[in-house]
């Protein structure tokens, strides 16, 4: 499939324009069920999860290995729940840990769970609970999941706020709605914004989210960006900076499901209004920042899946402001669950369905 990308929009008065690009889409593995997260491994090989509970291998031919990996955590799988996030740690060439994200315990208690293991010999070994989100919530929605690695090597880990919970994203004693940040081996880094603050959960580093499912570090500027899916409308693209509120459910510029208004404001003093923000929704799920050299003219840009608008977002940022947004890929008429800068300069996408896709995006010529 040969596509020509274009702008669909500027906005800002953008001083860089996005320009047009051919690029071809390879597909790589079919038959993935609903997967959801990608990790590229030092052989060439890939790791994707799927939702529903499995760690697949794709050898470094390109080949879906036909039995999933062995050693995962018991974890809960129903709707939204299941096994999300895999990563490969930062030391991944000496210790061979990854890391997992998945929903653990029972319909009417549940949340999201961190965990640690050794990849050895096509199996998990040595699988460490590193961290679980409390407390514990019934339903089977808004989990967060997605992982980033901060320059001194310790990891954010996104939440979400239970869906029925949601004024608990205001709450700094748990979890609910907030970005937690922590050492690899699940301890609390000293310099965490809250800890030592009474009534403070010491993990947490930012509040006031609904579900963030994208989460990105820009390396050379030293900038975190996640987005988080808003209700009907009002998805956002956050600059995150450690300590502060982004204000939902006190603010926000979607409404409620039913149509009901969720606040009168869109923003308030105190609490960090977004870079971008998405009406109607289009469905945030997956974050990265493009690096490679096969598109030049994509250098440093985001891209962000979507699953609602079936599409991925380029977002172009000057000094940290939005510059420019272009709508790609909607040619697959496929829901994007993630999208990642692979180690060959391309894009990877996984397509999310019962037989999911592993997608590449090259250059045409």
């Amino acid at each position: 499939m040969i596509k020509q990308a274009a702008a669909l929009c500027l906005v800002m008065a953008a001083p860089h324009a996005v320009a047009a690009m051919d690029y071809r889409i390879e597909t790589l593995v079919t038959g993935l069920e609903h997967p959801w997260s990608l990790a590229f491994l030092p052989d060439g090989g890939m790791l994707v999860t799927e939702r529903v509970g499995r760690l697949r291998l794709i050898d470094a031919q390109g080949q879906l290995q036909a039995e999933p990996l062995a050693g995962l955590p018991e974890m809960f799988t129903a709707a939204q729940a299941g096994l999300m996030e895999v990563a490969l740690d930062p030391d991944f060439a000496r210790n061979q840990r990854i890391f997992l994200t998945y929903a653990y315990g029972t319909l009417e208690a549940n949340n999201t769970r961190l965990a640690s293991a050794r990849l050895v010999d096509g199996r998990l070994e040595d699988v460490r609970v590193l961290f679980s989100a409390q407390p514990a919530k019934a339903g089977a929605s808004h989990y967060g999941g997605r992982l980033a690695f901060l320059a001194d090597a310790t990891l954010v880990l996104t939440l979400g706020d239970a869906f029925d919970l949601r004024e608990e994203a205001q709450n700094p004693a748990n979890h609910l709605g907030k970005l937690v940040r922590l050492n690899r081996d699940g301890s609390v880094p000293a310099d965490n914004p809250l800890r030592g603050q009474p009534g403070a959960a010491p993990e947490v580093y930012s509040l006031g989210h609904r579900n963030v499912q994208g989460i990105v570090f820009d390396a050379q500027q030293r900038r975190l960006y996640s987005h988080e899916h808003g209700p009907r409308g009002g998805d956002e693209l956050n600059l995150i900076e450690p300590g502060l509120n982004y204000g939902w459910p006190l603010v926000s510029y979607g409404v409620d499901y039913t149509g009901a208004r969720i606040s009168p404001y869109q923003e308030l003093p105190g609490l960090q209004p977004p870079l971008l923000h998405w009406t109607p929704s289009v469905a945030p799920a997956s974050l990265t920042q493009y690096t490679g050299t096969l598109f030049a003219q994509w250098q440093g840009d985001l891209f962000a899946a979507t699953l609602a608008e079936r599409s991925v977002r380029r977002i172009r940022l000057h000094d940290g402001k939005l510059a420019g947004e272009e709508v790609l890929f909607e040619e697959l008429e496929s829901r994007i669950r993630d999208v990642r800068n692979g180690p060959d300069g391309a894009l990877y996408l996984l397509t999310d369905s019962a037989e999911g896709q592993l997608l590449r995006v090259v250059p045409s010529e």
